[in-house]
């Protein structure tokens, strides 16, 4: 079978599977390219750490910046930064230890510098979505391009378990040993909604909507079955990740949830308000997060990220605009990034207005080149630019990184947006052992 024979039966397969994504030109299948990518034993082992490391780090903080603000306090993070975050939750203020895990699950994005290290380019911690793409890419490969015989390639058989372990391990106390947990899906119309349905059917949990919630006596309800049940653990998967509209008033789910998280009966994964992490900006304090909570030497490194808001760095931002890159600071999905090397004049014109005119609400960042791996294209191979995202699932202080996670490729020649939402795709990722 030569190249262009097995991209095709690879595309045909996913289709075949449902495998899908929404992107900027709508609902299509998730494109998956057969050559993998391929990760050493040893150079695993060093990210599989670093990954663990930040997000110990990373959950630590945001159990103290919803409690005893010990980080702000020391100076190592200004309250600025943290109030003015788009996903910042004040309702959860006071909860930070009575959240038993306010992380569930965690999607870094890494890319591999000039210098060959890789370095965290975002944190995801609010909905980070992958698990079941990872995980279906690699079944297709198996299929038609299997590891050859004497290449020990890590499983990802596990991976579904380890999360619904996570996901039950979350419930509260009361729960018992059999906690009832749900997944909370917009539907159809969500763009992720493939994995919402891949991850209920292999675990076994009900896939619900707001529709089907209810709240009594300080419990969460979901009707199943022709039947109320209570319910202890709500994953939410949902578009809506916020409490309070921009007028202050709740949403419709944290109408539905926050009154059982605020009493101790539900636990939802991830924890409302894990989002500020996620925060462009709080991204720069990330290693200083390390070693004021782990008090450790940061094993991942951060791109270097520039805070617009502060004059002097501004200016600087500015001077350097066609050098760096520009992204909004509540953005997602790569939508409305400017890097500054490949970007149009007018584009840098609009994007110097836009700083000036409200610098808080943006980052710079300085430019990584994403690195680049052979990728098929009308059946030959070329160079595409692809980034990483490990999943690391945490049960309380214990963090499991998956084997590999997804590589994620921009088929497009030159393109490095490589995220599903924008027409990218995925490779499996090989990690040997």
């Amino acid at each position: 079978m030569n190249l262009h024979e097995l991209s095709g039966a690879v595309a045909r397969d996913a289709t075949r599977r449902g495998i899908s994504f929404g992107s900027a030109d709508g609902e299509q299948a998730f494109r998956i390219d057969p050559f993998p990518r391929i990760i050493g034993a040893s150079q695993w082992r060093e990210l599989r750490d670093g990954v663990a490391q930040r997000v110990r780090a990373l959950e630590l903080f945001i159990k103290d910046i919803y409690g005893l603000r010990q980080i702000v306090d020391a100076g190592v993070v200004p309250a600025r930064s943290i109030e003015s975050a788009e996903h910042y939750e004040p309702r959860m203020c006071g909860l930070g230890r009575e959240v038993g895990s306010w992380i569930s699950v965690a999607g870094l994005d890494l890319v591999r510098d000039s210098d060959g290290s890789f370095k965290v380019l975002e944190d995801n911690l609010r909905t980070p979505s992958g698990i079941a793409y990872a995980v279906a890419t690699r079944q297709v490969l198996q299929t038609h391009l299997p590891p050859p015989e004497g290449l020990r390639v890590r499983s990802l058989d596990a991976a579904f378990k380890t999360l619904g372990d996570a996901l039950r391990a979350a419930a509260p106390a009361a729960a018992g040993d059999d906690p009832v947990v749900v997944l909370l899906t917009d539907g159809e119309q969500n763009s992720a909604f493939y994995e919402h349905a891949a991850i209920a059917g292999y675990l076994g949990l009900p896939l619900v909507r707001c529709a089907q919630l209810s709240v009594r006596g300080g419990r969460l309800f979901a009707w199943l079955d022709g039947g109320d049940r209570a319910v202890d653990v709500v994953y939410r998967r949902t578009d809506e990740d916020r409490l309070t509209d921009d007028d202050g008033q709740l949403t419709g789910i944290a109408q539905l949830l926050l009154e059982p998280m605020v009493r101790g009966t539900l636990a939802v994964a991830n924890a409302f308000g894990t989002g500020v992490a996620d925060d462009k900006l709080l991204h720069a304090y990330v290693e200083d997060m390390v070693r004021f909570y782990l008090d450790e030497e940061p094993l991942l490194r951060s791109v270097q990220t520039y805070d617009p808001a502060q004059p002097a760095v501004l200016e600087m931002i500015l001077e350097r605009i066609d050098e760096l890159v520009i992204k909004p600071r509540s953005g997602h999905g790569g939508y409305g990034v400017v890097i500054g090397p490949h970007a149009r004049d007018e584009d840098l014109a609009a994007t110097t207005a836009a700083l000036r005119a409200a610098p808080g609400s943006f980052v710079a960042q300085e430019t990584v080149m994403l690195s680049r791996h052979p990728t098929v294209t009308d059946g030959r191979l070329e160079l595409r630019h692809i980034d990483l995202r490990p999943f690391a699932i945490c049960s309380g202080e214990m963090v499991q990184v998956l084997p590999g996670g997804l590589t994620r490729v921009a088929f497009k020649r030159g393109a490095l947006v490589v995220n599903s939402s924008q027409s990218g795709g995925s490779k499996d990722t090989w990690v040997l052992s």
